[in-house]
């Protein structure tokens, strides 16, 4: 049991890692090009959106990557 609540407890950390460095990264871009002149809410929300998108896809890579390499010990 307490395995699976470490298991967790990394998972949230990974994520939240990942979310912030893809945030950090998006707001390197300027991207006020690409939306329409008022449009500053719907921006925001797609900005949060694949940032959250990236951010998680990024994390569960690492994560899978993680856990395939601690799996690697069966193989033997």
């Amino acid at each position: 049991m307490d395995s699976v609540a470490t298991q967790s407890i990394l998972n949230m950390i990974s994520h939240i890692i990942f979310i912030i460095i893809t945030w950090k990264s998006l707001q390197s871009l300027q991207l006020d090009g690409i939306f329409k002149k008022g449009r500053i809410f719907e921006a925001r929300i797609l900005v949060i959106l694949v940032t959250i998108m990236i951010g998680t896809t990024v994390s569960n890579f690492f994560l899978d990557l993680l856990q395939w390499s601690q799996n690697l010990k069966y193989l033997l």
